[in-house]
């Protein structure tokens, strides 16, 4: 067994019972999966449910986490309605953090279970993370980060678990999507989410549909700007989008990288991942 992934199994079971954050990203996917390993039934995941939280994923998440044979726990949570959450300042995350994990320590302590886990991992560390702060105060742990595992390690060993979710682009709630102080609304959420379904459903992955009021501005990989720009493509992005609400359908020339909404904030309050 890879030593990482060794230490990883020694830190769960440790912990006795664990509720994890599950969001079925590459994450918490590959924690829950080597929870259940390490702890059996002891091992449960929660998943808040929202309008910021694309129903494909939702079903993806469900999928894995019942083919894994464990406790899923599905809570409704509407970010929307959390005090200062739709205002959309720098702070949204630790708002929406700070809802999830008070939902899992409820239901955490409803079923007696030891702790809270959620799937931040090394890379995380050091980056502008508001949701960090409301973990801490939650007393929500890191497994992944105390086992000292990056990203690109947590791919690799769920592609040697045989885990499909290695290799899923980078994924964030919707509301990532809004420059700060540009209120989010669920229409908003709405017209973004139906214009990365059309581009996820052609097949591009990792992929963003930022908003700028009138204007959408798509984020994909370089290597795939010739066949989005190619004729039927392009006429198809084009309609979808406007029919959606937006006047003006924008390629980002820089590709897609994570947290480009961070890229106005200052250097040193954050490394530009979100």
């Amino acid at each position: 067994m890879h030593p990482k992934l060794a230490h990883l199994h020694r830190i769960l079971k440790e912990m006795e019972s664990v509720l994890i954050a599950y969001s079925g990203g590459v994450d918490s996917s590959f924690l829950l999966r080597v929870a259940r390993d390490a702890l059996g039934d002891k091992a449960a995941a929660l998943t808040a449910l929202s309008p910021t939280y694309p129903e494909h994923e939702l079903q993806e998440a469900r999928r894995f986490a019942a083919d894994l044979g464990v406790l899923h726990i599905l809570v409704e949570s509407n970010e929307l309605k959390i005090e200062n959450f739709a205002q959309n300042d720098t702070r949204r995350c630790y708002y929406c953090k700070s809802e999830l994990f008070a939902i899992l320590r409820q239901n955490a302590d409803q079923r007696r279970i030891k702790t809270l886990c959620d799937g931040s991992n090394l890379d995380d560390v050091g980056d502008f993370r508001p949701g960090m702060q409301a973990a801490q105060e939650r007393g929500v742990r890191h497994p992944l980060i105390e086992a000292g595992l990056s990203k690109q390690e947590i791919r690799e060993l769920s592609q040697a678990l045989g885990l499909a979710t290695y290799q899923k682009g980078p994924m964030a709630c919707l509301s990532s999507r809004f420059p700060y102080g540009t209120e989010i609304t669920e229409a908003r959420v709405r017209q973004v989410a139906r214009c990365e379904e059309l581009l996820r459903t052609m097949g591009y992955d990792p992929l963003r549909v930022r908003y700028h009021g009138e204007i959408a501005r798509i984020e994909i990989q370089r290597s795939e700007f010739d066949r989005l720009l190619g004729k039927d493509c392009l006429e198809q992005v084009i309609a979808t989008f406007k029919k959606a609400g937006f006047v003006y359908v924008t390629l980002d020339l820089e590709g897609f990288r994570s947290g480009s909404m961070n890229e106005v904030l200052p250097l040193a309050q954050t490394s530009r991942k979100a």
